[in-house]
């Protein structure tokens, strides 16, 4: 993970048309295909209900942005662990100036809001490493990522209620993508 963090840092972007939904729907297979594996055969799959708005083809670099969501569902599917119906909502909006507004919303643990600042920073935590796994690089990771596209994200959330996370890419600029 840590590798991972540095070459999003320095690498140089391919930029090109991705295909979000497609993104998102990849991403979510592997995550359902992860769930199935981790309870076996005999066992019943966790219940994970997904509500996937549509969403946009924008151009990127599609190799980040795959990260970016492997991330962000991924700790969605992490901390819905312990609901019986888990719920993950992935929507986008056009706002007025050309960007994207992405939200991946759970029903899952949440946090403290007054914690919300130490999300994005590498090796943080809000919740125990026991409780969740992981390295606490995600999130610096979609970050880092975000920033490199000009982008920014923050998250939402109430303890026991879920959360939030929402980014925003901007419009590309004229000369991005040919």
């Amino acid at each position: 993970d840590l590798l991972v963090y540095s070459r999003l840092g320095r690498g140089a972007m391919r930029l090109q048309a991705v295909d979000m939904q497609s993104l998102v729907a990849d991403t979510r297979a592997l995550l359902d295909s992860n769930l199935r594996a981790e309870t076996g055969a005999d066992a019943a799959v966790r219940d994970v209900h997904w509500n996937v708005g549509p969403l946009p083809v924008l151009v990127a670099d599609e190799n980040m942005m795959r990260q970016v969501w492997l991330n962000l569902l991924g700790n969605a599917v992490k901390y819905t662990a312990g609901r019986e119906h888990a719920v993950i909502d992935v929507s986008a909006q056009q706002l007025p100036d050309g960007s994207q507004q992405f939200s991946v919303r759970d029903n899952g643990t949440g946090f403290d809001m007054q914690y919300a600042g130490k999300l994005f920073g590498v090796f943080q935590r809000l919740h125990k490493a026991s409780d969740y796994p992981g390295t606490g690089i995600g999130l610096a990771s979609v970050r880092r990522v975000l920033t490199r596209h000009g982008g920014r994200i923050w998250a939402e959330a109430q303890v026991d209620q879920g959360a939030t996370f929402h980014f925003i890419l901007p419009p590309p600029a004229p000369d991005a993508h040919s």
